[in-house]
């Protein structure tokens, strides 16, 4: 068998292998991301495959997938369910986000005769310190200081384990390539391989993985096509709570979220995130109000807060914490021309409470009226509600799920709600005086000041 060395030119950015040099790629169009990486080939004989038998698609198949909760509730609702036998999880944040932390607390929680832990980062006495701080002792959880991928399969092979963690993916190699830990190949055939194993075997395997300066998982994109779930771990390193966030799941709906608090003893879930994003607001006050956002299937309160003030400088400041500053821009125009505000003059700052980050346009209503309060420096109701997404000419545009966001608000005690007029006719039982529809800003700005 006589094994040959070739040159394989990967884009960065898309994972798209290439035979030739090229300085724009020319699957995704990216410039000066194309990498020369030695790939060794190894010369094997042509076997023939069996061929699978085609299907049709309204054939019946009766699968029952079977899940492993972790007990974790707000790990199981981002994950849908649980662990599923064979899957494959990729869990990306930034460094000393808790990453580590979590699946530590998820071995301890699972049920299970043996877990495998290689770590390419820590000693075997660092994970054993840490286990110690949080309180695990548990000898079903079997450590290494590993990042070779042949010994790694080798102990998976010999110990038959329940789940295995890589942490980090990007620290492990194969002696079959001669690149170096990280590039894009190994990373690329470390996960394969690894994701063959998990199948074949029916072990779940969480790979932990490194993120750019840009929040974007390092290594080739294809890493994320391989696994079965993306989960990203957010929030700032000062903060005290941090958000798990469906981006992929095979097994479930994507887009779910997960809230935890970070304490000494490791991430503790927060079982109802409306009442803790609300905990410390301030009644009756200019610039204060409250939206509904939805994340996946869930329903949050949150409170937007505003402050509109004469600016100092020549150029007037646009900052916003929590949603897009492009949309604080936007909606500013829309108070402008359509509601005859002078913001052109005034710095504006916009905040999310709690430091969440929300790309629905549900609460750009919220944001609408919170930016007229301050400017007017008039407080509106404390137990009212904004749901709504605010159009370019000022009218006020239909939401979904407006249901499941209703009955959020209501059930803290929150009226009226002041919804999107075409919205109402989705809405069966509720109370006059309860919800309120509004078709443009100009009519909610006459009934709330």
């Amino acid at each position: 068998m006589n094994n040959k060395t070739k040159s394989v030119f990967t884009c960065n950015e898309c994972g798209s292998s290439q035979p030739k040099w090229a300085g724009k790629c020319p699957e995704c169009g990216a410039w000066n991301t194309i990498a020369e990486e030695k790939v060794l080939k190894k010369a094997t004989k042509r076997t023939t495959v069996e061929s699978r038998k085609l299907q049709t698609l309204n054939k019946p198949v009766h699968v029952k997938i079977s899940r492993s909760a972790t007990g974790i509730d707000e790990f199981d609702r981002v994950l849908g369910g649980g662990f599923v036998e064979g899957m494959v999880v990729l869990l990306a944040g930034e460094p000393g986000i808790g990453k580590s932390t979590l699946v530590l607390q998820i071995l301890n929680k699972l049920k299970g005769d043996r877990f495998l832990y290689f770590s390419g980062e820590e000693s075997e006495e660092q994970i054993s310190l840490r286990a110690g701080r949080m309180g695990i002792e548990d000898s079903r959880i079997l450590v290494a200081c590993e990042n070779n991928l042949e010994n790694i399969t080798t102990h998976i092979e010999n110990q038959q384990p329940a789940m295995v963690v890589i942490d980090s993916v990007q620290t492990i190699y194969s002696d079959a390539y001669d690149n170096v830990p990280g590039s894009v190949t190994q990373v690329r055939e470390c996960a394969g391989t690894l994701l063959r194993k998990a199948k074949e075997l029916n072990f779940c395997a969480v790979l932990i993985g490194h993120i750019t300066k840009d929040g974007m998982i390092a290594g080739p994109k294809v890493l994320e096509h391989l696994v079965d779930t993306v989960l990203y771990l957010e929030g700032g390193k000062t903060n005290f709570y941090r958000t798990l966030r469906s981006m992929k799941n095979r097994f479930g709906s994507t887009n779910e979220v997960g809230l935890f608090t970070m304490k000494d003893i490791g991430l503790i879930p927060v079982d109802n995130p409306s009442e803790f994003f609300l905990a410390e607001r301030k009644k009756h006050v200019a610039g204060s109000t409250v939206a509904v956002s939805m994340e996946g299937t869930r329903p949050f309160l949150i409170e937007v807060q505003a402050l509109v003030t004469q600016s100092s400088y020549g150029n007037p400041q646009r900052t916003a914490n929590g949603i897009d500053h492009r949309r604080l821009a936007m909606l500013v125009a829309v108070l402008e021309k359509r509601a005859g505000f002078p913001l052109r003059l005034q710095d504006i700052f916009v905040n999310l409470v709690g430091g969440l980050r929300i790309d629905e346009t549900a609460i750009n209503l919220g944001v609408v009226v919170a930016l007229a309060s301050s400017f007017k420096d008039m407080p509106v109701n404390p137990s009212a509600v904004f749901i709504g997404e605010v159009g370019l000419v000022g009218e006020i545009r239909s939401v979904p799920l407006i249901e499941q966001r209703v009955k959020e608000a209501l059930k803290f005690g929150f009226k009226p709600v002041y919804i999107p007029k075409a919205n109402l006719k989705q809405l069966d039982g509720m109370k006059a005086g309860e919800v309120i529809g509004v078709d443009s800003i100009n009519q909610l700005f006459d009934q709330i000041f």
